[in-house]
């Protein structure tokens, strides 16, 4: 099991010590959730990502960008071990959730996955009911009680800002929602299990505009009770949601810091010429 030791409250949230890495720390300091120090993944011969230092801070939303293939996904995965997943997948340096190393003997990989909670790409409902979808995770947590139950799935789809869309077709089928109510479904039945940590892979990449709005307005409002990293591929996005931004080009991360900061004065040339749409 994950000891739930005490967060670094004095660290700042950058600590970017490789070279190429060139973003300058944040002044104010705030207290870090999670810290990766050079972590490098392989799939199998390939090196998908090189000694990535990051930390993240609690209660704050942290995006990662970057064209395909550069690597963001991969490191995604790493934060709460469902890289384990890929074939031929081997992490290497150390990854660390309020100082505990998730990748130390003995981690309960079920109870860490509680703790980091992921939505992915494409919205991925359980051929249940809308209540059923949320009910599930908390049945498989040993939750019994049907009042308690009932509450909690209300709480997760207010939470999600979907009850009020939903309340009255709860034993209906969740295939029957439209994307973007799938989506959030998909973050209510996260947030159910009470995770400390959201990671979201592109949630709104296959959503219309108006849908990607109220994606956008959740993870803002689900901030202030989870720390939440976000990959995604619209730079906008993440100008308009994240307090923090990490570059990643071709399995390195380029730069990490204030999103206002790498939209406005980036201080490395290739972080520009990306979120400028030099390239990418």
């Amino acid at each position: 099991m994950l000891d739930p030791l005490p967060m670094s409250a004095a660290l700042p949230v950058v600590r970017v010590s490789a070279e190429r890495q060139s973003g300058a720390a944040p002044a104010a300091p705030v207290a870090v959730k999670i810290s990766a120090s050079k972590v490098s993944v392989f799939y199998g011969d390939t090196q998908a990502l090189e000694d990535v230092n990051l930390e993240v801070g609690a209660h704050q939303v942290t995006a990662l960008i970057g064209p395909s293939g550069c690597g963001k996904s991969t490191f995604l995965k790493t934060l709460n071990r469902m890289i384990d997943l890929v074939p031929k997948a081997r992490v290497t340096g150390s990854v660390r959730l309020d100082n505990a190393d998730l990748y130390g003997s003995g981690v309960d990989v079920v109870a860490l996955r509680r703790r980091v909670g992921m939505v992915f790409q494409r919205s991925n409902p359980f051929p249940k009911s809308i209540y059923d979808n949320i009910a599930y995770g908390l049945r498989l947590h040993g939750l019994r009680d049907r009042d308690e139950t009932d509450a909690v799935v209300e709480r997760s789809l207010r939470g999600a800002a979907l009850w009020d869309e939903v309340k009255d077709r709860l034993k209906q089928s969740a295939l029957g929602l439209s994307g973007g109510q799938q989506q959030r479904l998909c973050i209510a039945r996260a947030i159910a299990i009470k995770p400390e940590i959201i990671l979201m892979d592109e949630p709104a990449s296959a959503l219309d505009p108006i849908a990607t709005t109220k994606i956008e307005e959740l993870i803002l409002e689900l901030k202030k009770d989870f720390t939440i990293v976000i990959v995604t591929h619209n730079m906008q996005q993440a100008a308009r949601i994240s307090d923090y931004t990490a570059f990643f080009y071709i399995g390195e991360l380029i730069e990490y810091d204030l999103t206002s900061k790498i939209f406005t004065n980036p201080a490395n040339k290739q972080t520009e010429d990306y979120v400028t749409g030099r390239f990418g």
